[in-house]
């Protein structure tokens, strides 16, 4: 009996070639990250910064002209990352990021000013225990999730439909009926997002301009993923002063 020939035969070049694409993908992955990490951070110092200067929380928050005109600089940033990244230069592209999440810092202050500080940190652990989990979740499963990805965009514009009409409405059942639905988006918007982000990497493109714009496109959505999060988590679990 030929021995040799009596087990399967592995073809090393798929498994091979297998790893090197697994490989890829985590490396992508951290750099999506990374950006994501950064642009969390620049958020965080200058919205604890400003909530610390009297004079500058005044001007924004009691300038409707100012407040608003930041909200539609925000917009506009995602809009053109979103619709434009990968025709812009990287450089470009990181100096709209970041600029976005600084300003999204200057507007988000005012959780300091509604919650306490303790609240607000235990909202952030929890946040990021969960988005960490569900990320993985998200890179790791063989599950196809782009199935959930209509039904949970579907749910996200009924809740800021909703959200806006409890603006005039100040009704206290819709206000807990879409923050814990709200929770219950982004949690699977973070793994739905982040299999997402794999997907589209282009393999063999590392070091490039395009591998570096991806990156930044694919942080911005967890980003957002990660701040409406911890913003549905503070308003579930936050104590206000």
């Amino acid at each position: 009996m030929d021995m040799q020939n009596s087990f399967p035969k592995i073809d090393g070049a798929k498994v091979n070639t297998r790893s090197a694409a697994q490989a890829e993908q985590a490396r992508f992955l951290l750099k999506v990250y990374n950006w994501m990490t950064g642009g969390l951070l620049a958020t965080g110092i200058v919205a604890y910064a400003t909530a610390n200067v009297p004079a500058l929380t005044q001007l924004i928050f009691d300038n409707s002209f100012l407040f608003f005109g930041l909200i539609i600089a925000e917009l506009a940033m995602v809009g053109a990352l979103a619709g434009w990244v990968m025709k812009m230069r990287a450089r470009t592209a990181a100096m709209v990021f970041f600029g976005y999440a600084l300003l999204n810092g200057l507007t988000l202050s005012f959780i300091f000013m509604v919650y306490t500080k303790s609240s607000i940190a235990t909202a952030f652990v929890v946040t990021a225990g969960t988005f960490g989990a569900m990320s993985l979740y998200g890179a790791t499963t063989k599950k196809d999730l782009s199935g959930m990805g209509s039904f949970l965009t579907m749910g996200l514009f009924g809740i800021i439909i909703a959200s806006v009409a409890n603006i005039f409405l100040k009704s206290p059942v819709i206000h807990w009926v879409t923050s814990y639905l709200g929770v219950l988006i982004f949690v699977g918007l973070t793994a739905y997002d982040t299999q997402k982000i794999l997907k589209m990497n282009i393999l063999g493109n590392e070091g490039t301009e395009e591998d570096t714009k991806e990156a930044i496109r694919g942080a911005l959505t967890l980003y957002l993923d990660f701040i409406n999060l911890f913003l549905m988590l503070l308003r579930v679990m936050g104590d206000r002063r």
